[in-house]
């Protein structure tokens, strides 16, 4: 690969992270808006609530959704790539096909186990009614992934990006004057309501590039089996990371509280939610590139190696703004009550640098359709991190609970690594390395810094690693993209 070729691909993953990252950065102002708005009327009782229902519906929609909107990606991203219109429409007649079925599927698993959605997941009082009035909303996310797949697929990136900042727009607009006027009452219609608002958003520009069609003649219903094959992954998956993440909430809720599992979920959202903005282009823009290498080998591993680069460049000065600032960030983003959770929030920051090496390289047999690997390792960190959180929470309470957050990040990162090795003969790459010498050290010592200085040192010491960590990152993004360089020659040519 040439050194302009080079430069070209970087360009491109910088300016499609930008794009998602600068679209989820406003999509995170309007959300913290909501959050907080959310924790003054509901408080962290109903905050918990809140996490229980969203939980347990995404993990009924994992278990139904035969992972349609990841394996449908693939398809659709071949005939696009290969500029095969009719392939193309087949491709995309086979995903809305698939969707409808799942979502008429997944609606009546929903409404059939409502009872045992009930006991499963509260210890107190009869829920049976709120989750089949739920049900709704899992076919409703069965429709929006297959038409999200559809875009991402076809590189409708930009539209994408918008609609993730509607999106988060409608969810305000909708769920505060309900939880205003009714409260705690107002959850589970806020739900539906914003489930169909997103839904409508979605198709209503999907459907305005690719016209609806629907078959359910037996010769597509066969075609998707390749599709579902790879799909039941997905679902075994989902049902592992949304069972996961149901069971850690259920502990919680059992273990200590309704206020506890919405301390938790607030420290969740404040850095693994909110901490990978800069991963958002990942799964639109990156996945899609990646499906289409068509062998294993060195474009393969550059393509990884470089997403890895500007994934840890980009998201290692945040993350020391994260740490430095949480405690003005909690009590900014949701209430002086949601402190008790401040050391778990920082420590859990941590887990990030590991997340962004992680990422891209797991990315690598979905891309290659290979559904055991990703099961495997999908599975395998589903379990590491409930039993460290059990572990950490018991022992140490919720602070416990960033330990574990941060632990399994770091075996997962190994076992990844090491898996796709011996599998594809992927390698990190030196300048991987390095970067990641350079940064994490500076988010430790952030961590440090914050447990060994008060007051004025506090701040100008946090400045200081925020400065020092953003110079590094720019400074290394300019010497790979020469930046000042393109700037002045467009200047020039004018």
């Amino acid at each position: 690969m040439s050194e302009q070729e080079k430069r070209e691909r970087y360009s491109h993953i910088l300016k499609y992270t930008s794009l998602f990252g600068s679209v989820q950065v406003l999509s995170i102002l309007v959300g913290v808006v909501r959050t907080k708005l959310v924790a003054l009327l509901l408080g962290p009782q109903g905050m918990g609530l809140v996490a229980l229902f969203n939980s347990t519906i995404k993990f009924v929609s994992d278990s139904t959704s035969f992972g349609i909107s990841m394996s449908g990606v693939r398809n659709i991203s071949d005939a696009y790539e290969n500029n095969d219109q009719q392939k193309l429409d087949d491709a995309i007649l086979l995903i809305r096909t698939w969707a409808l079925l799942t979502a008429l599927i997944g609606m009546l698993v929903c409404m059939l186990i409502s009872p045992l959605l009930s006991d499963w997941t509260f210890s107190w009082g009869d829920h049976t009614l709120h989750f089949f009035l739920l049900s709704p909303v899992v076919a409703m996310l069965a429709i929006t992934g297959g038409e999200m797949a559809v875009l991402k697929g076809t590189r409708a990136l930009r539209r994408l990006a918008v609609l993730s900042l509607y999106n988060v727009i409608a969810s305000l607009l909708i769920s505060i004057p309900l939880f205003y006027i009714w409260g705690e009452s107002a959850i589970v219609p806020s739900l539906v309501l914003v489930g169909l608002v997103q839904l409508i958003l979605v198709v209503a520009y999907s459907f305005r590039l690719y016209p609806l069609r629907f078959s359910f003649a037996g010769k597509v219903l066969r075609q998707g089996v390749d599709m579902v094959r790879l799909g039941i992954a997905f679902v075994l998956a989902g049902l592992l990371g949304s069972g996961a993440d149901l069971l850690i909430r259920s502990y919680l809720n059992n273990a200590g509280s309704l206020d506890v599992v919405g301390m938790f979920n607030a420290g969740y959202m404040l850095t693994v939610v909110y901490g990978g903005l800069v991963f958002s282009a990942m799964e639109t823009d990156y996945f899609p590139r990646l499906s289409a290498v068509g062998e294993v080998g060195h474009e393969l591993n550059a393509m990884v190696n470089q997403q890895v680069e500007v994934a840890l460049l980009l998201i290692s000065p945040m993350l020391v703004v994260f740490i430095v600032g949480m405690p003005l960030w909690l009590p900014l983003l949701y209430s002086s009550r949601f402190m008790p959770v401040l050391g778990m929030a920082q420590l859990a920051v941590l887990a990030m640098y590991m997340r962004a090496v992680a990422l891209p390289v797991e990315y690598i047999p979905l891309a290659r359709g290979d559904s055991g690997t990703y099961l495997m390792l999908e599975g395998l960190y589903d379990v590491l991190i409930v039993v460290l959180i059990i572990f950490g929470y018991q022992n140490w309470g919720l602070l416990g609970t960033g330990v574990a957050i941060s632990a399994a990040s770091v075996m997962n990162v190994c076992v990844v690594l090491l898996c796709m090795y011996l599998k594809y003969g992927y390698v990190v790459s030196s300048d991987v390395v390095k970067y990641g010498m350079i940064q994490f050290p500076i988010g430790v010592l952030s961590y440090i810094m914050v447990h060994v200085t008060d007051g004025v040192m506090y701040w100008v010491t946090g400045l200081l690693l925020v400065i020092v960590s953003t110079v590094v990152s720019m400074e290394i993004l300019h010497s790979k993209l020469h930046l000042l360089d393109s700037l002045k020659q467009k200047f020039m040519s004018k």
